[in-house]
């Protein structure tokens, strides 16, 4: 009973999504490690403005956006996995010297190389999962990325917690050299992994962006993500600093709010992928904004009115909201990016849809220094057009598409040959 109870979230994945997997544990605990303190460092160890820091923060997305449409031909041209590891090298540069920051420029030179990595990171390892995974368990599979990452990431935001202090900027060096690290293991476990390519007539078709954007639907998912990204994703990064000074938290206690946020991905990512199976995949993910609206408007009244201890409980209270929320954007989002996008254009696919990501968030960390009470509504209000533009968009998704598939479906795909 125990064990059939548990093997209804058995995610069904081959081996080798499972290998990206575990590199996706590794690296995300880096990443998880840095990126709560990262707007920090630039501005309380590096003494650079609040704006300014985060358009440094921002400017890693500058680069993915003049980048990001030349890693989607290399990606359909040499092979996702190629790619991918030069990302990985490319971003452990970027954030391995960032301990060597002394001017502005410098910090956006290094987030700049970043970025590049970035651009060829997200689009390889999407296309590298579509690759490997059947149709019928995409959803599944990007769902498990969804844990695997968060995993990472919450227990990195608890160890930098512990380890970050401003009046010692070796803390921070600890820091960018451990995601340094954690970036070129991923690059080993990618040696492990197959790529099994495209067939020889996807090969050969006729491949370009004028065929990605031509496509309504996609464009309509670009859209939506810009809006996801710009009053969403974007802001964690901003929280911190917010939470910090109007919450008056300490950085271990904001370690163990991304850690309770990232916990909730881990805990209810699979079961909520398994709920949604079957149903309407827009209404699943208009669902996400919606949470995160409230999520936001929660931060801003902690921060208005609460501090210390009690501010501390309701910003994990708001970041346990908003994770849930996270948990509809891998399976109705990137997998139906991925089951529109052909074999031979999946690269171009991902590549503008991270373009999305890249174009969004430079703005949030001036309007976070100008009226930081002004920005979580603003977000909130931009999260419920989201919302309306999802369930306006699902007339032109295909209609074998519109329903996320169930786990039967993928059975036959997944079983071995019975023998001879």
């Amino acid at each position: 009973m125990a064990g059939g109870g548990l093997r209804k979230f058995d995610p069904q994945l081959p081996r080798d999504v499972w290998l990206l997997q575990v590199g996706g544990v590794l690296n995300s605990f880096g990443n998880g490690i840095v990126l709560p303190f990262l707007v920090i460092y630039l501005h309380d160890v590096r003494g650079f403005g609040l704006g300014t820091a985060g358009l440094i923060v921002g400017f890693s997305s500058a680069a993915l956006v003049v980048t990001g449409a030349l890693s989607g031909v290399v990606i359909d041209r040499f092979g996702p996995r190629l790619t991918l590891g030069c990302g990985l090298v490319l971003q452990a540069v970027g954030y391995g010297l960032l301990p060597l920051v002394r001017e502005p420029w410098q910090a956006f030179v290094l987030i700049a190389i970043e970025g590049c990595g970035a651009a060829g990171f997200w689009p390889s390892q999407s296309t590298l999962i579509s690759r490997l995974t059947p149709p019928a368990r995409r959803h599944a599979a990007f769902a498990q990325q969804r844990v695997t990452m968060n995993l990472g990431i919450g227990l990195g935001g608890v160890v930098g917690g512990f380890i970050a202090h401003e009046g010692n900027p070796t803390t921070f060096t600890v820091l960018f050299l451990l995601d340094a690290a954690t970036f070129l293991c991923y690059a080993v476990v990618l040696l492990f992994v197959h790529d099994p390519g495209v067939t020889a007539g996807e090969a050969a078709a006729p491949a370009s962006y004028r065929a990605v954007l031509r496509d309504r639907t996609f464009v309509g998912l670009w859209w939506l993500n810009f809006l996801f990204v710009a009053a969403g994703y974007s802001l964690l990064t901003l929280f911190p600093q917010f939470a910090r000074d109007h919450g008056q938290i300490t950085n271990r206690e904001i370690g163990l709010v991304f850690a309770i946020n990232t916990a909730v991905i881990v805990v209810v990512q699979l079961p909520i992928s398994r709920w949604i199976e079957g149903k309407r995949r827009m209404r699943a993910l208009a669902l996400m904004p919606v949470l995160w609206a409230a999520s936001w408007l929660i931060v801003d009244g902690a921060g208005a009115w609460l501090e210390a201890t009690a501010a501390f409980v309701v910003f994990a209270f708001a970041a346990a909201l908003f994770g849930v929320g996270e948990c509809f954007h891998g399976p109705a989002h990137q997998a139906l990016v991925a089951d529109i996008g052909p074999e031979h254009l999946r690269g171009r696919y991902f590549a503008v849809h991270s373009l999305s990501w890249g174009l969004a968030g430079a703005v949030g960390g001036f309007i976070l220094a100008a009226a930081p009470f002004l920005l979580w509504p603003l977000a909130a209000a931009v999260c419920l057009i989201a919302a309306a533009g999802a369930l306006a968009l699902e007339r032109r998704v295909p209609v074998r598409l519109r329903r996320i598939p169930r786990e039967e479906a993928a059975i036959p795909a997944l079983a071995e040959p019975a023998p001879v």
